[in-house]
């Protein structure tokens, strides 16, 4: 990074640290104004920063218009930011005067051999590891914003105290502020859980909280994605299996998942036998390959699965699509050779390429390394991480590293999507896996006629179909494109007259495959063009008396281009080849 960029925002690290800084400037603020309240914690996070305060009720708006005023006198007064060290007693002795019993409590969870430092501004004096910046008056007291206010558990323990979480987001420019408000404000108008329900796509339901109900126009889209999947997987040179949704109790502990993964799968018993739902595809692929016997001639064996898999979240984690108990893995499992990982590798990232580029998402990589709790040969972990980083160099691309945050068997690429507001979201990843092969006791014929075992790729391109179709519906802001659309083309005759020509039209255009509906409610047409609009539908065909006398329609686009009349036939090549092409309008 070049040095003028050290101290702005585009330093991740600069970053942070203002946002670190600035929860204390929000602490100090709050225990002026509300000196009773206990404070908890409060680091930068991805998109700001948060503390968790103990206070008896939650925050007004009223009151957080109060804190951020106070924010901004406590910038105003550039206090100098000091830190200090104390040894453990000390250091608990200094909060318990202070009647600060969370801190003291994290001081008590601190290793033996710890350093316990603090940061001082002022009057008020926080437990922190820091860093931070210099002083108070670096951060633009007229550039904060409190966001939100909501609860949280003491250290995400639902058994411990709730309390009150105030986030917040700075930056060094008020129109970096406003910009960024801004777009919040857009995506809130994007939000699928309202667009999921003005457009009819999905529901959710208390009688089932975390598992979508689908719609009939949102199973439209739903097919419609899935027969692309299909598509661009064929061209791919993989095929599909469908393993049960169910499996016994031997299966998930030969996997490692009941180990590991029981407290988030959902269990029975049949015939006095534990079951569990499938929390994921992989045991049922391993049994698959495991079936029959594979020569290396075979392999790279390329085997996808569109699995409904079921995971236990708390109820507060549940957001509309985003986090539900229930989802569609666009899972694949791809079985090879150790020298044919740096190929199949990169054939998942140009089918990744393929697939982001129809939707308009760009994206980055980031390549997670060995963690400390791994199992397997540190020499095949360092092998199967090189063979990653070269197979994306090789394709000329960009990534980061994710020191340790790889899957206990193996290393990993996750692809972050931007959409169109430039927000991101974790959805593809190749995980390479050298462990599972070797507990299914996995094997291949080699060239030599020995046994040898296969190192296998999970991979999935989308995450989940549901959330997926939540991050394309804000992506799009419910204006899919027209090949994606539940309704491509609305008929709205303009007269009473026009209605028998409106449902001709209509019936024609099913005949070639579009998905077609006809407005016959007897309302003036500039109500059904401004509803129809509301409503996304890419293509609107007014049809009037001349238009039955030519033979014509007059399509109109929700973009409100008026595109004249034309013969049936015409639009019909027109959105044909929209559609063909998939292209984003």
């Amino acid at each position: 990074m070049s040095e003028e960029n050290l101290y702005t925002f585009e330093n991740e690290q600069y970053r942070r640290t203002y946002w670190h800084t600035c929860s204390h400037v929000l602490a100090q603020a709050m225990k002026r104004l509300h000196p009773e309240v206990k404070l908890a914690i409060g680091p930068s996070i991805d998109n700001g920063f948060y503390y968790d305060f103990d206070t008896p009720e939650p925050f007004t708006e009223g009151q957080l218009a109060e804190l951020e005023a106070e924010m901004r006198k406590i910038c105003k007064e550039k206090l100098k930011l000091e830190r200090f060290e104390l040894p453990r007693a000390e250091a608990v002795k200094f909060m318990e005067e202070r009647e600060e019993p969370y801190k003291v409590e994290l001081i008590n969870d601190l290793p033996e051999d710890a350093v316990i430092s603090f940061y001082k501004q002022g009057e008020f004096t926080d437990l922190c590891a820091g860093p931070h910046l210099d002083s108070t008056g670096r951060i633009k007291g007229n550039a904060i914003k409190l966001t939100a206010c909501n609860a949280a558990y003491w250290r995400g323990d639902s058994s411990r105290q709730t309390l009150q979480r105030i986030y917040g987001v700075a930056f060094p420019k008020k129109d970096e502020l406003d910009e960024y408000l801004a777009k919040i404000e857009e995506a809130k108008k994007r939000d699928h859980r309202r667009l999921g329900k003005e457009l009819g796509l999905f529901m959710l339901r208390d009688e089932g909280p975390g598992f979508p109900f689908f719609l009939p126009k949102g199973m439209v889209l739903r097919n419609t994605l899935i027969d692309y999947w299909r598509q661009v997987h064929k061209r791919y040179g993989y095929v599909e299996i469908s393993t049960p949704m169910m499996l016994n109790r031997q299966l998930w502990e030969r996997s490692g998942h009941w180990g590991h993964y029981k407290n988030n799968m959902y269990t029975t018993v049949i015939d006095e036998t534990d079951f569990a739902i499938k929390p994921m595809n992989c045991p049922g692929g391993m049994l698959v390959y495991a079936s029959e016997p594979h020569s290396y001639r075979d392999l790279p064996l390329r085997v996808g699965e569109l699995g409904l898999v079921h995971r236990h979240e708390l109820s507060g984690a549940l957001h509309g699509l985003f986090r539900v108990r229930c989802f569609t893995q666009d899972d694949a499992h791809i079985f090879m050779t150790w020298d044919q990982m740096k190929d199949e590798i990169k054939n998942v990232v140009k089918l990744f390429d393929e697939v982001y580029s129809v939707f308009g998402l760009s994206y980055q990589i980031e390549v997670s390394t060995m963690p400390e709790d791994h199992m397997g040969d540190e020499k095949d972990w360092d092998f199967a991480t090189e063979t990653l980083k070269a197979a994306i160099e090789e394709l000329g691309k960009d990534y980061v590293i994710n020191e340790g945050d790889g899957a206990f068997y193996g290393p990993k690429l996750d692809f972050h999507l931007a959409d169109s507001l430039g927000r991101t979201w974790q959805c593809g990843t190749i995980q390479l896996d050298m462990q599972l092969p070797e507990r299914f006791e996995l094997e291949y014929t080699g060239e030599d006629g020995q046994k040898h075992r296969p190192v296998m790729i999970h991979r999935v391109v989308l995450g989940s179909i549901e959330r997926f179709i939540g991050v394309i519906t804000e992506h799009f802001a419910g204006a899919f494109p027209a090949w994606l659309a539940p309704v491509q083309v609305k008929v709205l005759p303009v007269t009473d007259r026009a209605e028998e020509y409106a449902k001709e039209v209509a019936a024609k255009l099913d005949e070639l495959g579009f998905r077609c509906e006809v407005d016959m409610r007897s309302e003036k047409i500039g109500k059904k063009i401004r509803e129809a609009t509301l409503e996304k539908v890419p293509y609107m065909l007014v049809v009037g008396d001349r238009d039955m006398e030519n033979g014509t329609v007059s399509p109109r686009h929700r973009s409100g281009e008026d595109l004249g009349a034309m013969g049936l036939d015409a639009f019909a090549a027109l959105l044909g080849e929209e559609v063909k092409r998939r292209a984003i309008k």
